[in-house]
C-alpha cells in the first residue's frame, strides 16, 4: 500500500506521525519508510524471533541496499542481526568470513590484532552501541601499553574494514571508525649502505655459502621472501634474467609458497654480470652438497635452501646475515635494508624511477618516489647539471 497523499485526510482522528507514514512494499521480507521528524529513511527486517532489526540511511536506495545485504548475510549464515551481538562475536565471524579472500599471512595478522588488542579492549561492547569514543579510548590505551603508532594504524584499518562490512549488512547505523583519527606515524629514515659499504659487504661475503643471496639482494632489490622462494626453473643464467613468481611465508602450519605481494610483484628481473657469476658458483657448490648428503637432501629445486628445505628467516639472520655484518664491521641493519640500498644506489646513479619501480615490483611509481624521497636532491642536482651542459 502506498503512502496516503497529503491531500487525503487520514481516516483516524490521530495525527499522522512518522511511524505510520510507511512504504510497505515488500523488500524480500523487509519494509522501508521515511521519518518526518528528521527526514531519514528507515528499513526494518524480521529476525525470525518476533523481533525486528532496523537500518538507517539518507535515501531510500541506501536503506534498500542495506536490507538486501542484511538478508543475504542472514541467508548465507553470516553474522546474526541480533541487537545483543557484541563486537567480539561480530569480529570473530567476520574474520572467519574473510579467511578465503585474504593471504594467509595477512589473515594471521588480522587474527592477532583482533585477539590481542581489539577484543580485550572493546570486545564486550554491543556492536550496535559502539561509538567513536570507544575507539579513541582503545587507541589511547594501546598507545600507553607500548604499541607503536604504526601498529595502531593497522589496527584501525582492520576495525574500519570490519565496520564497513557491518554497515553493509545493516548491523550498525554508521561506520564509527570513519570519524576517528588514529595516531600520526612519524616516518623513520630509511637505513641504507653506501657504495663503499655495499662493496665491502660483498667482499666479506666471498666464499660464504650464501654469497649469491647477498649479491642478488643488492643487485636486484628483490624481497627476502621472493629470494627464498626462488627455484632454479625461474633462473635463466644464459639470458641473465630471473622470473619472480612466488614468495616464501612462515606460518604456524609450516612454510608456504604464495603469490607475490601484488600483481606487479610478479615480474622479470634482469641480472648483473656479478649476480650471474655468483649464481653459477652457488649452483656448483649446491650440487656438491647434494652429493655429500645423498638421500637426506630434500628434492625441492630451491636456489637457496637448507639441505633442500626452505631457509627459515630467523635462522638466516642469526646464523648468516648478522655474523656477516659483524665481520664487515657494518651496522646491524635489517635484511630488507639491502632492498632499500639497491633502490637508493640505482636512483642516485640517475636510473629512471619508473625502471626502479618495475625492478622492485611496486604497484606504481608514486610508491617508489615516496619511499626514496631522500634521493630526490641528488636527482635534482643531476638534472640541473644536465641542463647546464645543454644550455650553459
Amino acid at each position: 500500500m502506498h503512502p496516503p497523499s497529503p491531500a487525503v485526510e487520514p481516516q483516524s482522528s490521530r495525527p499522522l506521525t512518522w511511524h505510520r507514514w510507511r512504504d510497505r512494499r515488500p523488500i524480500t521480507n523487509g519494509s522501508i519508510y521515511k521519518r518526518q521528524s528528521d527526514g531519514r529513511w528507515v528499513g526494518s527486517i524480521s529476525l525470525g524471533t518476533g523481533k525486528r532489526k532496523y537500518v538507517y540511511g539518507r535515501t531510500r536506495a541506501d536503506v534498500a541496499a542495506k536490507l538486501t545485504d542484511a538478508l543475504k548475510a542472514r541467508k548465507d549464515g553470516l553474522p546474526s542481526l541480533g541487537e545483543r551481538q557484541t563486537v567480539r562475536d561480530f569480529l570473530l565471524e567476520w574474520l572467519e568470513a574473510k579467511r578465503s579472500s585474504l593471504r594467509l599471512r595477512t589473515w594471521l595478522r588480522y587474527e592477532q590484532f583482533i585477539r590481542l588488542h581489539i577484543v580485550p579492549g572493546i570486545g564486550r561492547i554491543r556492536l550496535a552501541k559502539l561509538s567513536p569514543q570507544h575507539l579513541d579510548s582503545l587507541y589511547a590505551d594501546r598507545l600507553r601499553s607500548g604499541l607503536s603508532p604504526a601498529s595502531i594504524r593497522q589496527l584501525h584499518a582492520i576495525v574500519r574494514s570490519a565496520l564497513s562490512q557491518a554497515d553493509k549488512w545493516g548491523l550498525v547505523q554508521r561506520n564509527v571508525a570513519r570519524v576517528v583519527n588514529p595516531p600520526r606515524v612519524i616516518r623513520k629514515e630509511i637505513v641504507t649502505l653506501s657504495v663503499d659499504e655495499s662493496r665491502h659487504l660483498l667482499h666479506e661475503a666471498q666464499g660464504d655459502r650464501l654469497e649469491a643471496l647477498y649479491v642478488l639482494a643488492l643487485a636486484s632489490g628483490m624481497r627476502q621472501g621472493e629470494l627464498l622462494a626462488l627455484h632454479w626453473r625461474d633462473v635463466d643464467l644464459d639470458k641473465a634474467a630471473i622470473k619472480v613468481t612466488a614468495t616464501l611465508q612462515r606460518t604456524p602450519e609450516g612454510f608456504r609458497f604464495e603469490e607475490p605481494k601484488t600483481a606487479t610483484s610478479r615480474r622479470q628481473v634482469e641480472l648483473t654480470r656479478a649476480a650471474v657469476d655468483s649464481l653459477r658458483r652457488h649452483r656448483a657448490r649446491q650440487m656438491e652438497e647434494h652429493l655429500r648428503q645423498g638421500l637426506s637432501w630434500s628434492e625441492s629445486a630451491l636456489v637457496f635452501s637448507n639441505g633442500g628445505k626452505p631457509i627459515d628467516n630467523a635462522a638466516l639472520l642469526r646464523r648468516s646475515f648478522y655474523p656477516l655484518l659483524e665481520r664487515a664491521d657494518l651496522p646491524r641493519i635489517r635484511f630488507h635494508d639491502l632492498r632499500h640500498t639497491s633502490a637508493t644506489l640505482l636512483l642516485s646513479e640517475g636510473v629512471h624511477p619508473k625502471i626502479v619501480s618495475e625492478m622492485l615490483g611496486h604497484s606504481n611509481i608514486a610508491i617508489t618516489l615516496d619511499l626514496y624521497s631522500h634521493v630526490t636532491p641528488t636527482m635534482q642536482r643531476q638534472a640541473v647539471a644536465a641542463l647546464d651542459a645543454l644550455l650553459g
